[in-house]
């Protein structure tokens, strides 16, 4: 009995796939649908799967089979292992794969279709789309990954000519891609593929922590036409459309992204700001000298416990802290004193689109209780306690009132407006921008120092030895 599809239920099974695709997209654009976004992605890719190996085109599933084998074995290890505050760079490891992959692919394809004399104009400029967006994704998201993990630093790193050093590398590789393209020659192909290497990782360098989610986001639009070039390559029609999802959704996410920071895309490519490093000092001594007031968990306690409202901005200090199921302790803790706890979300809090919402969510957390900025910041000029974790630049009035700092324009949760308003921080060092944040000079404002989970544990305490 034949099992083979022909080409038009294949086609049928993959139209049934894009839509579960669609439908994943749009579950992942709030946090209450995101699982069952998660469940239509995993579907629709289960089915593309099933229908692309029993496709005519497959002629043989034994290295198939030990591929997709030795993949998920990898995959499930590193599910089960990854910790929530290394999921950004989980994100840009996994961009730099489908970027390898489209090189891969389109150089495969060139020998074979080189060896059987089948190669053609149209043929060649779809391998050039491939191999080139493709290198620069894998190098771009290898950097990317290097800086979120540590590897290197994630200040930005600048010397002089480098725009036109970039401009250079990508003129000739548009004209390496012509000459391959026009001729066929394999010198141009190899050295047009080295050359989009180079310039994925010149292009990623200069860009600092403060724009690191904008930088996950327009890697994942590349990895999306990465794969729609591999779809061409290979004609095949869902990884075009699937590509060309991926590819828009990043764009447009990455355009909104910029929006909420008010810079351009070119502005975050080309003119990155970065991090911060080390102040130096002890942090209550480092305070003191810049007449900065410090607090305890106690003086937190004391606003906190017979508050109308409490609004928690948390940060990428609280992913590291791993601080979130300890909010969301206290939470409950304010709850039973009849407290509203609201928690607010930048766009660009922690290091890629949407960290704050997936770790709050993990603590469950309701959902109605977690608001975006547009939400949120009209509430907190009627709050009595904004109590900041980990976050720096997403609060700082620089942005507002300091026409030279490079944050400036950037729209900000306006925290300073509560009543008190408490920083949890480790030292005085300065955000991801390495700009000095000016709210910690306001009057009504007072930083805890120390690690957010202990002191946020030390507060869960002490509401619960105060229980009415």
């Amino acid at each position: 009995m034949e099992l083979t599809l022909t080409p038009n239920y294949q086609a049928l099974a993959y139209l049934v796939s894009a839509f579960l695709f669609i439908f994943a997209l749009k579950g992942l654009t709030h946090p209450a649908t995101a699982r069952r976004g998660n469940l239509f992605g995993m579907l629709g890719m289960v089915i593309a799967i099933a229908a692309t190996l029993d496709g005519e085109e497959v002629q043989d599933y034994w290295l198939i089979g030990i591929a997709m084998t030795i993949g998920a074995v990898i995959g499930i290890r590193v599910a089960r292992q990854i910790q929530m505050t290394a999921m950004p760079q989980l994100v840009a490891a996994l961009h730099s794969f489908v970027g390898m992959a489209a090189v891969l692919v389109a150089l495969g394809t060139f020998l074979n279709h080189r060896a059987a004399d089948e190669l053609d104009g149209l043929l060649m400029g779809e391998l050039s789309a491939g191999v080139v967006i493709g290198a620069i994704t894998f190098t771009g998201s290898v950097i990317a990954f290097a800086k979120l993990q540590g590897i290197m630093s994630g200040a930005p790193i600048k010397f002089i000519g480098q725009h036109a050093l970039n401009a250079a590398i990508a003129v000739l590789t548009i004209l390496l891609a012509f000459k391959f393209g026009t001729t066929g020659a394999i010198w141009a192909l190899l050295l047009m593929t080295l050359l989009a290497f180079v310039l994925g990782g010149t292009l990623i360098i200069p860009i600092g922590g403060a724009d690191m989610p904008v930088v996950i986001s327009m890697l994942n639009s590349y990895s999306g036409w990465a794969a729609a070039a591999t779809g061409f390559t290979l004609q095949n029609n869902l990884l075009i459309i699937v590509g060309a999802l991926v590819g828009f959704s990043g764009a447009i996410l990455s355009f909104i992204m910029c929006r909420a920071m008010n810079r351009s895309i070119i502005n975050v490519v080309f003119g990155g700001f970065g991090t911060s490093g080390d102040s130096g000092g002890s942090a209550g001594a480092t305070a003191a000298q810049q007449g900065v007031k410090s607090a305890s968990v106690e003086d937190a306690v004391y606003w906190m416990e017979d508050a109308g409202k409490v609004i928690i901005v948390p940060g990428y200090g609280m992913a590291v802290a791993q601080a979130q199921h300890a909010l969301k302790e206290m939470m409950e803790q304010l709850n039973a004193r009849g407290v509203e706890v609201k928690f607010a979300i930048h766009p660009v809090a922690g290091r890629m689109p949407g960290h704050m919402n997936v770790l709050l969510a993990e603590a469950d957390i309701p959902y109605d209780q977690v608001l975006e900025m547009d939400e949120v910041n009209s509430e907190f000029q009627s709050t009595d306690v904004a109590l900041v974790v980990g976050a720096n630049d997403v609060v700082n009035p620089a942005a507002k009132e300091d026409k030279s700092s490079p944050i400036y324009g950037m729209p900000i949760l306006e925290a300073g407006k509560a009543r008190q308003v408490y920083f949890l921080k480790r030292s005085m060092r300065p955000g991801y921008s390495g700009v000095d944040n000016l709210l910690f000079y306001q009057e009504n404002t007072s930083l805890i120092f120390g690690d957010a989970k202990d002191t946020i544990e030390g507060i869960v305490g002490a509401l619960k030895g105060t229980g009415h």
